[in-house]
C-alpha cells in the first residue's frame, strides 16, 4: 500500500464524511429547536465525533485537533445545512437519512482504512470502523439527551460491519481505493435499504 496513495484516498472520502455528518447534525439540532449556538455544537460533534473516537483508540492526537482542514469542512457542512433548512425546510426527513447514510458510509470506510494501515487484526478492523460511523451520531444523541438511536431503533451500526468486512476481504485482492469505495457503497447502500424496507433487529420484551 503506497504512502501518498492511501492518504489521498483517506483525505477525500474523510471530507466527505465531515461534510456529510455535518449537516446530518445541524438539520436534526433545527429539528430539534435548538438555537444557533446549539445548532454549530451539534453540526461540529456529529462531523468530528467518530475521528475523534478513532484516533483515541489507536493512541494518536486526533486529526482534528491537528489539521484546520476538518473543521474548515465541518463549518461549511453546517453552513450546506442551514441553506438546505431555508430551501427545502427539515420535515422532509428523508434528507437527513440520506446524508447522514453518506456519512456512515465515509466514516465507515475511514476507520476501516486506519485500522487496516494500523495492522490490526479483521476485529480491530470492525471496531473502528463502526466506531468512527456511529460515534458522531451517538454524541449528538448524547447531547440530545435521548438514549443513541444506534442502540435501540435502526439497522445502522450493522450496516458499518459489513461494510468494514467487505473493505478487509478486498483489500485481500484489490488496492485501497477500491476497497475503500467499495466500503462506502455498501455501507450506503445498505442503510438505503433499511430505511426503504424499515429493517430492524429484533428485539426482546
Amino acid at each position: 500500500m503506497r504512502f501518498f496513495e492511501f492518504w489521498q484516498v483517506f483525505s477525500f472520502i474523510n471530507i466527505v464524511g465531515i461534510v456529510s455528518f455535518a449537516i446530518s447534525g445541524s438539520l436534526k439540532a433545527i429539528k430539534e429547536g435548538l438555537d444557533l449556538l446549539g445548532i454549530a455544537v451539534l453540526s461540529v460533534s456529529t462531523a468530528l465525533g467518530g475521528g475523534i473516537i478513532r484516533d483515541v483508540l489507536i493512541n494518536t492526537v486526533p486529526i482534528a485537533f491537528k489539521s484546520y482542514q476538518n473543521m474548515m469542512f465541518a463549518l461549511i457542512g453546517l453552513i450546506i445545512g442551514l441553506l438546505i433548512y431555508k430551501i427545502e425546510g427539515v420535515e422532509n426527513s428523508y434528507i437527513i437519512l440520506t446524508v447522514d447514510a453518506l456519512g456512515l458510509g465515509a466514516f465507515s470506510a475511514t476507520g476501516a482504512m486506519i485500522g487496516y494501515n494500523s495492522n490490526v487484526n479483521i476485529f480491530g478492523v470492525i471496531i473502528l470502523a463502526t466506531l468512527t460511523g456511529v460515534g458522531g451520531g451517538v454524541l449528538s444523541d448524547i447531547l440530545l439527551g435521548k438514549i443513541p438511536a444506534v442502540l435501540k431503533d435502526d439497522f445502522y451500526a450493522s450496516c458499518s460491519i459489513i461494510g468494514a468486512i467487505a473493505f478487509y476481504v478486498s483489500m485481500k485482492y484489490t488496492d485501497i481505493t477500491i476497497s475503500t469505495l467499495l466500503c462506502v457503497l455498501t455501507v450506503f447502500s445498505i442503510r438505503m435499504l433499511a430505511i426503504k424496507y424499515n429493517w430492524r433487529l429484533p428485539k426482546f420484551k
